[in-house]
């Protein structure tokens, strides 16, 4: 498994977004994608506003490969998980076409590959073993303060038919 560091050169819009995430699921190689940015709260969580909504106009529902997925933060990098290198090549072409503006692509360990302490709290140990188990991509995965189904989306890939 090989893991890359994609990181514009400027925040993406959801629409941006959407279509990227769209164009590196229809790889063969890639098994995970996390997007990591800056939050976006529905509720203003301090100060006199506190309680109010916040109507930011890039917190949207996008649908990547026929999935929607809310945006909860303003989309700044990604790290995605390919089984191997062969379509490194298909991925930088995809991000030089979609980022015109410049982006930096680094080949190394984001990733949390063994169960944390978050893990623990959250899951407890009979729940981390079952991950362990059945999908290891959601090692790492949680926020101990929210919920897994806010936080997290599984998008499965199509599975090729031979004929």
């Amino acid at each position: 498994m090989i893991e890359v560091e994609i990181f514009p050169h400027r925040y993406l819009k959801a629409s941006t977004t959407e279509k990227f995430l769209n164009k590196i699921y229809d790889l063969k190689t890639v098994e995970r994608v996390v997007i990591h940015g800056q939050s976006l709260p529905k509720v203003i969580t301090y100060g006199p506003a506190r309680g109010l909504p916040v109507n930011h106009t890039e917190r949207k529902i996008i649908n990547v490969k026929g999935v929607p997925v809310e945006l909860t933060v303003m989309v700044g990098r990604f790290w995605i998980t390919l089984s191997d290198d062969s379509e490194l090549d298909k991925l930088d072409a995809i991000c030089k076409e979609m980022f015109p503006f410049g982006y930096n692509l680094r080949v190394g360990k984001f990733l949390k590959d063994r169960p944390t302490v978050t893990d623990y709290i959250k899951y407890g140990e009979d729940g981390v073993f079952l991950i362990n188990e059945m999908d290891r991509r959601l090692i790492g995965m949680v926020d101990s303060r929210s919920r897994m189904a806010n936080s997290v989306t599984v998008v499965e890939k199509e599975e090729e038919k031979e004929e």
